[in-house]
């Protein structure tokens, strides 16, 4: 009843507004505001765009203060083209991705491999390319890395998600374990951030740039999706048995989701997805629980014309916001702090901000979000991933054709 009632509403909206659902810019690739009002929790006003954008070359470290004392940045490399997502090896190596469809090992250096063999072919176009990359819980005995990107086919493409053993520095016996459907000929929003959790892999989707596919649960736009690590469908999924629903889909009514992670105190999955003009939100996705999009949301049209779908910010059958940003952060990847080296970040969760380039630090209390700190503003780059390296540092990427991982470490005060 309730997915009746949303179709309805879309349907309707439609017709007044004249609305297509194809999307505009996508958010975070512009900083834009909204004056829509609050729901549950509230982000405090965006800060001002850093006076001296500056890029540091290769071993540079830089400090700046904060709340909680010096913050140490050092860049480890600026040779990257675009790159998208970071993952820690056993043996202190890393793996990153860049966009137009390379994967290379970063030693602890900052020193890039040659790309590595067996990566997919990817639609390097838009907002897509290769995109994430997460190694199997289980990596030291079966040596598989996982990897999403934008798979051609057909007219379009779609998010994907493929994974191989990784033998003597390349990719072997790779296969695709999931196809987001339908394809569609677009650039924007493939989502496509990996976690493991309990066993599973949940895997975000983004609505592709058109609005009202992410109410309509025959496509896997705008989705969380969960799947066994093989890409086989869990029977407890919440649409499994349903004939008008994917048996993969764990939530929907999400815009573009590029940041999610799993609290360490509670197991809780916690998203982040770009609103239009405004309107970025963190979720906690459960099964089922629709989130609204294009009904119900905090933002506007680029044009400032209002989302011809929505409804306001608030729909019964809609999952409020957990935290929301009217001013768009343009928010990519998030990591929550659970490491001795650096106690006064200890549970905190941590938010690339691509249009604001800033680093956003979030202290909670349970799983609430109490205050909120801008970092790294005066570097100017578009934070991409955030991940907390097995030291204890954080370790950035910045989304630039000169393509940074940057070292953070919070520094002892005396």
């Amino acid at each position: 009843m309730t997915r009746l009632i949303l179709a309805t509403a879309i349907a309707f909206s439609l017709a007044a507004c004249g609305g297509t659902g194809n999307e505009e810019p996508a958010a975070g690739e512009r900083d834009a505001a909204s004056a829509t009002p609050e729901t549950r929790a509230q982000a405090p006003a965006a800060q001002a765009e850093p006076a001296t954008p500056a890029q540091a070359p290769a071993g540079e470290t830089r400090e700046f203060e904060s709340e909680q004392g010096t913050v140490r940045v050092t860049t480890l490399t600026n040779a990257l083209q675009n790159p998208w997502g970071l993952a820690f090896l056993p043996d202190g190596r890393a793996l990153v991705t860049e966009r137009p469809g390379r994967l290379r090992f970063m030693d602890a250096d900052g020193t890039l491999s040659d790309p590595v063999e067996g990566v997919p072919e990817v639609m390097a176009r838009g907002q897509g390319g290769l995109l994430d990359v997460a190694l199997s819980p289980d990596f030291d005995s079966d040596g598989l890395v996982y990897l999403s990107y934008a798979e051609p086919g057909g007219d379009g493409a779609g998010t994907a998600v493929a994974r191989g053993h990784l033998v003597n520095g390349e990719l072997q016996d790779v296969e695709v374990i999931f196809q987001q459907t339908p394809k569609l000929d677009s650039g924007h929003h493939y989502g496509s951030r990996l976690v493991f959790h309990d066993g599973y892999l949940f895997v975000t989707m983004g609505d592709r740039g058109q609005r009202p596919m992410a109410q309509e649960l025959d496509g896997h736009q705008g989705t969380v999706v969960r799947i066994h690590p093989d890409g086989s469908v869990p029977e407890d999924n919440p649409f499994v048995g349903d004939d008008e629903a994917l048996d993969e889909i764990w939530s929907y009514g999400h815009r573009n989701i590029q940041g999610a992670a799993v609290h360490p105190g509670t197991g809780t999955l916690w998203t982040h997805e770009h609103g239009p003009r405004g309107g970025d939100e963190i979720n906690l996705p459960t099964p089922g629980t629709n989130f609204g999009w294009p009904l119900v949301t905090h933002g506007i049209n680029y044009s400032g014309d209002p989302i011809p779908e929505a409804v306001g910010t608030e729909m019964d059958g809609v999952q409020p916001a957990h935290y929301v940003w009217e001013v768009s952060p343009g928010v990519s990847g998030m990591a929550f702090y659970n490491h001795d080296a650096a106690p006064r970040w200890q549970g905190n969760l941590f938010v690339g901000a691509l249009a604001q380039t800033e680093l956003i630090r979030l202290e909670l209390e349970g799983e609430q979000v109490r205050h909120e700190e801008r970092l790294l503003g005066e570097l100017g780059r578009r934070i991409r991933d955030v991940r907390v390296g097995p030291d204890g540092a954080l370790y950035l990427l910045t989304d630039h054709g000169d393509g940074e991982v940057l070292r953070v470490e919070l520094v002892r005060r005396d």
